[in-house]
């Protein structure tokens, strides 16, 4: 730890781990975090194939697998970094019983000359925590057939506030009558939170946090005017493709379907005759433009109806988002999935947004890592979307390990008083 503790000029620093647990490849990021500043500096990168029998859309099926998977690729990271050993770590977390949403409360106060004091704001927020949780459990009953689900709060955070309709970052002292408060809250299944608490703890892993992966990526961004900025973010990994919404700086939601890279990859298998391990390498060829023009033409055809299942998919997933306000045209790509070609071409098209109610025609772009702008990486081996989710659970472990703001303190201790 002493080589890169003083990466940021004598100020103390702690070094952490990011583990992304996906589908098909195991990536991990050694990074040393000034918590004091809320940024960091990724000095080792380590990546492991998955077995395909350890992981299904997202979710672990072979823990033990998993454990060996990820052992080795943080091996991989602590030996490029030169650390023997990495205690704290922050581990994120896919699949279609994810479940992120934004909860808005409007309380009517019966003394609006009175100024909002940490009593009465904890109590507001503890309503609205209520009826999040209510809603999350109907969703999950509704979707399964099943009444007894049992989830945990893994992310929350306060989007928005507003007094008499007046936005503000802090409400504490303000008079007024009609307080709003939205938090965005990220819900799990117990069985995958055990499953990952499980590995952490194999891998002796002291965890800062399981993280909801397409927060994390929402939340990586920094954007020029906070609360101008709406975007939909569309990750797209090996089992499922993650969407975050975000409207006015605040994000919405998230949702998540079981279809991503892994599908293409058994598609061509199928068609093609060949094995799953000899498909993969052709898409990651077919994706990266290596190969002739006959050929790319050839898989062009072949996947195009996955890709429009896929489209199918994210149209299903925007549908309730479009329901409220009009949708963000901004859509930013990131995960390996995305660099199929296929994947841009059809949400550029114009047929799928028909039922949709964008502000304008969709904008397509990729996230990059340099778009992760509180993490620096030193090691030059992060160049593709596909490395921005790890940098978003970096930059997320910062945030949450680092100096609290005040509205995520008091909602932090209603949640602990809620728990308890």
């Amino acid at each position: 730890m002493g080589l890169f503790s003083g990466i940021f000029n004598g100020k103390k620093s702690e070094l952490m781990l990011a583990l992304d647990i996906g589908t098909e490849v195991v990536k991990t990021l050694v990074f040393d975090a000034d918590l004091k500043e809320n940024k960091g500096v990724i000095v080792g990168v380590g990546k492991q194939r998955q077995e395909k029998k350890n992981m299904q859309s997202g979710a672990v099926t072979d823990i033990n697998g998993v454990i060996e998977t990820c052992r080795k690729a943080i091996s991989i990271a602590c030996h490029k970094s030169g650390i023997k050993k990495i205690k704290k770590g922050i581990v994120g977390i896919a699949g279609e019983l994810v479940k992120g949403t934004t909860t808005t409360v409007h309380y009517e106060r019966a003394q609006p000359e009175s100024k909002i004091d940490l009593p009465e704001l904890k109590n507001i927020i503890q309503k609205v925590q209520e009826k999040a949780f209510e809603r999350i459990q109907s969703q999950l009953a509704w979707e399964t057939g099943q009444e007894d689900i049992e989830v945990k709060l893994i992310n929350a955070a306060i989007v928005d506030v507003r007094i008499d309709g007046y936005q503000v970052v802090n409400p504490i002292g303000f008079q007024g009558r009609d307080v709003s408060i939205s938090v965005f809250n990220a819900y799990a299944p117990m069985i995958h939170l055990g499953a990952l608490q499980t590995i952490a703890d194999e891998l002796e892993i002291d965890l800062i946090s399981i993280a909801a992966e397409p927060y994390a990526v929402a939340r990586s961004v920094d954007y020029d005017d906070v609360f101008d900025f709406s975007a939909i973010f569309v990750d797209i990994g090996g089992g499922t493709t993650d969407i975050a919404v975000v409207r006015n700086g605040g994000l919405e939601g998230t949702k998540m379907f079981s279809l991503g890279g892994r599908a293409f990859t058994k598609r061509l298998s199928q068609e093609l005759g060949i094995s799953f391990e000899e498909a993969e390498t052709l898409k990651i060829k077919y994706s990266e433009g290596k190969l002739g023009a006959d050929v790319t033409a050839k898989i062009d055809e072949l996947l195009r109806g996955d890709t429009m299942v896929w489209l199918g998919g994210v149209e299903l997933s925007l549908l309730e988002f479009s329901e409220t306000d009009l949708l963000p045209h901004k859509i930013l790509l990131c995960g390996g999935g995305s660099a199929l070609p296929g994947i841009r071409k059809v949400l550029a098209s114009t047929d799928w947004i028909k039922n949709l109610s964008f502000s304008k025609i969709p904008n397509i772009s990729f996230l990059q890592p340099s778009d992760v702008v509180k993490i620096e990486d030193r090691t030059r081996e992060l160049k593709t979307p596909q490395d921005v989710t790890p940098m978003g659970l970096a930059n997320l472990a910062i945030e949450i390990a680092g100096e609290e703001k005040v509205m995520a303190g008091i909602l932090r201790r209603v949640l602990q008083s809620m728990q308890k």
